[in-house]
């Protein structure tokens, strides 16, 4: 169980000093909970939901000074590796083993909406362009990538012919490290990243996965622990891709990636790249216009220039990260019940 700690920018903390220029704090939080988070999804400055390890899912409505743990029942042996919120009542939680729930009154009760126990099944991500429109990602089954969509907010899922997909490369899947390897922009557009083969890979359709392309990401590659783990856009054209080898996590070879065109090519980080393994990266739109935070077991880092160039800004581990659409506010959640509030200086508190 955490001690719930004040973090300051410039801090001397043994467990997670942070440089003193960032102008971000980052507060550590008390969760209840030694699960391993892995899923944190940010609504307002008040509101996030964060899940994990035995069927954890937690939720706070006070800014995190308390986080409630909300129990799914039937859930307690399943890893909750994505958590999507739309608001302080409704969310979807996504298990690794074909598993999606929903509840619209903040936890209290839960829907199963998908039980997919087909051999092989491993999901990886989910998201949601609105209330209505989702897709969740997963590994390879049945010789092509797994890609859910919904049309009614998950009421029903049907699983895109495998026939729209570009095939996957020997060896090549999904990380679900943080629930963000898929992304989605504005209205239509979704990405996913992938690794384990010889080469890291992001996938793009612009038509909300009727149509895909691939393309090869300048990330760590080559073994069945290295690709691209996380990815974030900030609109439809502009998006950075984090990861390199879990194995070796501080390595900071490949980490990071980014691209200009929407993802129909990607470019290597010419400045300082994050320090290590990254496994979740977000948008930070309430810490500046062009702000990304992406994160990893051996720290975080911030880039302030759309992912040129990067700046180790905190020394805990994490899994993942997720920002407040409005306002400077968002949240990381990682190994051990970790939690950590994110936020601008200059945010009242």
């Amino acid at each position: 169980m955490l001690v719930a700690s004040l973090i300051w920018v410039g801090c001397r903390s043994t467990a997670s000093p942070m440089p003193a220029q960032q102008g971000v704090r980052w507060i550590e939080q008390l969760s209840s909970t030694e699960a391993g988070l892995r899923g944190v999804s940010a609504v307002s400055a008040d509101v996030a939901w964060a899940s994990g390890t035995a069927g954890t899912c937690l939720r706070t409505v006070d800014g995190g000074r308390t986080w409630v743990i909300l129990t799914v029942p039937g859930a307690e042996r399943l890893d909750f590796r994505d958590v999507e919120a739309l608001n302080t009542n409704t969310a979807w939680l996504m298990a690794t083993a074909g598993r999606i729930y929903r509840t619209t009154n903040g936890g209290a009760t839960w829907q199963l909406q998908l039980a997919d126990d087909k051999p092989g099944i491993f999901l990886d991500a989910i998201a949601f362009w609105d209330k209505d429109n989702g897709i969740a990602f997963g590994d390879p089954a049945g010789g092509a990538f797994l890609v859910l969509i919904t049309e009614d907010g998950g009421a029903h899922w049907r699983r895109l012919a495998p026939s729209l997909l570009p095939p996957p490369l020997a060896g090549e899947a999904g990380f679900a490290g943080s629930g963000t390897c898929l992304a989605v922009a504005g209205t239509d557009d979704v990405w996913f990243g992938t690794g384990g083969s010889r080469v890291a890979r992001v996938f793009h359709s612009s038509d909300r996965g009727h149509t895909w392309q691939a393309v090869a990401a300048p990330v760590a590659a080559g073994t069945a622990s290295a690709g691209v783990f996380g990815l974030a856009f900030r609109n439809r054209r502009t998006g950075v891709a984090v990861g390199g080898d879990y194995k070796h996590p501080q390595s900071a070879l490949r980490t990071a990636a980014v691209t200009r065109n929407g993802g129909r090519s990607w470019q290597p980080v010419h400045g300082t790249v994050p320090g290590g393994y990254r496994s979740g990266v977000a948008f930070a739109p309430g810490l500046g216009a062009t702000v990304f935070v992406a994160v990893g077991t051996s720290g975080a880092d911030i880039s302030r220039d759309d992912g040129t160039s990067w700046n180790s800004i905190y020394r805990g581990p994490l899994n993942a990260v997720s920002f407040a659409a409005q306002g400077p506010v968002g949240w990381a959640v990682g190994p051990d019940g970790r939690i950590v509030r994110i936020e601008g200086t200059g945010q009242k508190r």
